[in-house]
């Protein structure tokens, strides 16, 4: 079978930090391993050589991976790869991927995955247009535009049980029926970030006080709940039981990014200020990056309320960090009951208790690193090709 993927970048400057792009660069050479050709149309070469390549331009702007789709551009795409799928990375792309298709007289099935959900659900199995997608007031048009594309696509893919409520429910809002067409496919751990858990005692500060590494390894975007984790990091703090390692998984961004939204930059020196706060910097080196996992303890999920699945929580747990979670939507579903919480006063008790109990901390982590067995990328592959073909 041949595989055209359409895949766009939002991090070009930093691969590291795109779990899009992570994604493909995992699930591409898995698929080869399964006998089929693949094909990554985007603007950085994903896979390993015998993946095919067509390079793209990347999109100016969030709103123009969503908006400006050119059917030109794609028709050609499909007319050099000539493909049995087309997987669409962009879910609001699909109706001009359609066309695209419908011009190249190409019978090719249209797959989308629904990468990110660009809305935030509510109580009652509704929908909210999504904060960072909301400039000028685009926010709906964009929810209708991801709801066209799912209306578009011969198979939609999600990651979660999670994703699939709260895809089917945007879905039902713009009178489109996804049922039928619904595959839950999660995504690949990462084998460099693979790390089964080793019993270990806690460090020990002077005076035996224990001093123990919490990592925070998710993008710094208030619309992440950011600024709740930075109220969970001062208490933290008081405590001096746990220190705090943050990420900066950007670096130094475009203009172009930070004047639609400069949250992260905002947050990252806002944390950087705070007692027992470090803010590091991986520099996209992925060895880097597993160093500082194996550094830590255990790791603190983000405080998003519309997040269908986490790579840096997969991460954490595929390195054998048990992850605290706040008790909402994916990670309620993903993370053991007993990590979760709904005050900011469990948290810090759930970190301490962390800190603090071997016997707690072997447990869990143990549980953690179970957890992503069934996502290694050959396994996640052979799922995959299931749910396209």
């Amino acid at each position: 079978m041949r595989v055209l993927y359409l895949l766009n970048i939002s991090n070009l400057n930093r691969l590291s930090a795109d779990s899009g792009w992570i994604f493909a660069d995992l699930l591409a050479p898995a698929l080869a391993d399964l006998g089929q050709e693949v094909t990554v149309a985007a603007p950085a070469r994903a896979g390993d050589e015998r993946c095919h390549f067509l390079p793209t331009s990347a999109p100016g702007s969030k709103y123009r991976a969503r908006l400006g789709a050119d059917i030109d551009a794609l028709r050609i795409l499909v007319e050099a790869g000539e493909p049995d799928v087309v997987v669409v990375n962009q879910i609001e792309e699909a109706p001009a991927v359609r066309t695209a298709l419908l011009e190249a007289g190409s019978a090719a099935r249209l797959v989308g995955y629904a990468h990110y959900l660009p809305f935030t659900p509510t109580d009652n199995n509704g929908v909210l247009v999504d904060p960072a997608f909301d400039d000028a007031g685009l926010g709906r048009s964009i929810l209708l535009t991801f709801a066209a594309g799912l209306a578009a696509c011969d198979r939609i893919l999600v990651h979660s049980t999670t994703a699939t409520n709260w895809v089917t429910a945007a879905a039902s809002t713009a009178g489109v029926d996804i049922a039928d067409r619904l595959r839950v496919v999660p995504a690949p751990r990462d084998p460099r970030l693979v790390h089964a858990p080793t019993p270990t005692n806690h460090p020990a500060r002077d005076g035996g006080e224990v001093a123990v590494t919490a990592i925070y390894n998710h993008r710094l975007y208030a619309h992440y709940g950011t600024a709740r984790f930075l109220d969970l990091a001062r208490e933290l703090a008081v405590s001096g039981r746990v220190r705090l390692r943050v990420m900066d998984l950007f670096g130094q961004r475009s203009t172009e990014r930070t004047g639609l939204d400069d949250s992260p930059e905002r947050m990252r020196d806002e944390l950087a200020g705070l007692s027992g706060v470090q803010v590091v910097s991986d520099r996209g080196d992925r060895i880097r990056y597993r160093n500082l996992l194996a550094g830590a303890r255990f790791g603190i999920a983000p405080f998003r309320p519309g997040c269908p699945w986490s790579m840096s929580v997969i991460d954490c747990q595929s390195m054998g960090l048990p992850v605290i979670a706040p008790r909402m939507g994916w990670f309620a579903e993903h993370i053991d009951p007993a990590l979760c919480f709904t005050t900011r006063a469990e948290a810090v008790a759930l970190a301490e208790r962390l800190a603090l109990d071997d016997a707690f901390h072997a447990h869990h982590a143990a549980h953690a690193f179970a957890t992503t067995t069934h996502l290694a990328p050959s396994l996640v592959a052979a799922r995959y090709l299931e749910a396209i073909s």
